[in-house]
């Protein structure tokens, strides 16, 4: 198993953050509340491939950088502080959550840092940010490495969704001279799909569009399912967008391998025994006239594939079973 990516960083298992005792630290004016939403927003805008896990990292690594705490307790409370604020900005993100949870476990374990003076510590918490920033944004390129050598000349892919990290690996296999076709599910009611291909005919990699529907009609010509993530559970199964269960489903009827491209910044803490315990999160749908005001519509964004119906995942700690995924997550978070 590879070592790369966020195993690298030494989060020891026995690492635990400081216990906070005595006067609580001040709590967080307005102004530096804004300030980490703010360069969170900046740090969003400035690229549009940025991923909203990393954002916050980036923005919370500033934190450390213009923090006034005198004491490792109070930088501890200022980080915690910031984190729930950027938590606040979409708290339904799995990602942005996971990817908070996985920053402050890595720079504010104290293992290392309880014989330095405060000065160093700090110093070295900023070090530690920078790298884990750095090293998060480099994941989705050590993805695309691995994943590229599962796709084959000839091959048809169907992919499910709009996923950066997906698309690193399409592009990385066109690169290398790679003949092979694409089947896009249109992704409704946000067209995730449309776009998806949009970038792939940039990429001038044949594209066919099928209806979300269409799964099971189209798998019979499919020779791998590629989709990204929003979050990696503890069981090793995947938290998508909505369909992706189902076309999982199809894959397995089909004896199609699923594989699944995360970075492992969105390994999430997290369980769900069925469809409804996970996050809620459902966009508005409107049918205007087509429908009565009296039907109710339930549209919600994401769902959950089990790890039986995956095949292995591709993430920059390596390629991964599910069944590895709880090993991980105890080296990240523990």
């Amino acid at each position: 198993m590879a070592t790369s990516g966020l195993r690298q960083y030494g989060v020891h298992p026995s690492a635990t953050a400081a216990s906070e005792v005595g006067l609580a630290p001040p709590q967080r004016t307005t102004a530096e509340v804004d300030a980490v939403v703010r360069e969170f927003h900046e740090a969003l805008a400035r690229s549009s491939d940025m991923a909203v896990a990393v954002a916050a990292i980036t923005a919370l690594t500033s934190v450390i950088k213009n923090s006034t705490a005198q004491t490792m307790m109070g930088l501890e409370k200022e980080l915690k502080d910031a984190a729930a604020s950027l938590q606040r900005c979409n708290p339904t993100a799995i990602s942005l959550k996971a990817g908070c949870e996985l920053f402050l476990r890595y720079t504010t374990r104290t293992s290392s840092l309880e014989s330095d003076t405060f000065a160093a510590a700090k110093k070295r918490l900023i070090e530690r940010g920078q790298h884990f920033a750095e090293t998060s944004k480099r994941a989705r390129a050590a993805i695309a490495e691995t994943g590229e050598r599962f796709i084959r000349k000839g091959s048809t892919v169907l992919v499910h969704g709009h996923s950066r990290v997906a698309i690193a690996i399409l592009r990385k296999a066109a690169q290398a001279g790679k003949q092979f076709s694409v089947i896009v599910t249109e992704g409704r009611p946000d067209e995730t799909g449309l776009t998806m291909a949009r970038v792939l005919e940039e990429m001038r990699v044949p594209t066919t569009v099928v209806l979300d529907s269409g799964v099971g009609y189209v798998m019979e010509r499919v020779d791998l399912v590629l989709v990204g993530a929003e979050a990696v559970v503890e069981n090793g199964g995947v938290i998508n967008k909505l369909g992706t269960y189902q076309v999982a489903i199809a894959a397995k009827e089909h004896s199609v391998p699923m594989y699944v491209a995360a970075e492992s910044y969105k390994f999430a803490r997290l369980y769900p025994l069925n469809q409804r315990d996970m996050p809620l999160e459902r966009k508005q749908l409107d049918f205007g006239p087509l429908l009565p005001a009296s039907v109710a519509i339930d549209n919600p964004s994401r769902d959950y594939t089990p790890p039986q119906f995956i095949t292995l995942l591709f993430t920059d700690l390596g390629v991964l079973t599910p069944a590895a995924v709880s090993d991980e997550l105890i080296q990240l978070y523990v």
